[in-house]
């Protein structure tokens, strides 16, 4: 759980394991960053380890992590991202685009999904745009999909396997909560 996935100008990439969740407080105190209980950690850490990074220092500080899962049925088969932070230092340097690269190239070669897929506040300017930069379109807005208080927008990319990118068409009419699939 400790050697490094890779090495990136003095950034290691590595499976997230369990002990990390007393470590990452640093990067969850973004006020944009949703923080969630232990088990919903733990469950993903158990479910989908391939989809959970985590980007540090040599020193073993936390700089962001990346948690994600695949979920979906036939041409809706994706690879979800739960959540992306970096924390606020490291922040700029290529490192959110670097763990979105590693859950896409999951998405495509481990679970071969037609697209990627996340949720992102409609106020968070800022990560909409980065989005828009790492190839991420708007596909539908979701009414009150924070805690009922704000919208948010699913964004979307596809996938090689979706060819005729059918996934991304976007759709016209916003949808609440309860409308969206289970996984």
């Amino acid at each position: 759980c400790r050697k490094p996935a890779c090495s990136v100008l003095m950034t290691s990439l590595r499976r997230f394991c369990a002990d990390d969740m007393f470590k990452f407080a640093n990067v969850n105190l973004d006020h944009l960053t949703e923080t969630y209980n232990l088990a919903f950690y733990m469950q993903y850490l158990v479910r989908w380890p391939e989809y959970f990074e985590v980007a540090e220092t040599p020193s073993g500080r936390f700089m962001g992590y990346i948690m994600g899962k695949a979920e979906g049925r036939g041409e809706e088969w994706h690879g979800h991202v739960t959540a992306l932070t970096v924390a606020p230092e490291f922040r700029r340097i290529g490192l959110a685009h670097h763990l979105m690269n590693e859950l896409e190239e999951i998405s495509e070669k481990n679970h071969n999904g037609y697209f990627v897929d996340l949720f992102v506040r409609e106020s968070n300017i800022l990560a909409i745009n980065m989005y828009r930069k790492f190839g991420y379109s708007v596909y539908r807005s979701v009414i009150g999909y924070y805690s009922g208080e704000e919208n948010a927008f699913d964004m979307r990319k596809a996938l090689p396997r979706d060819v005729d990118k059918k996934s991304i068409i976007p759709l016209k009419d916003p949808i609440y909560p309860e409308d969206l699939d289970s996984p």
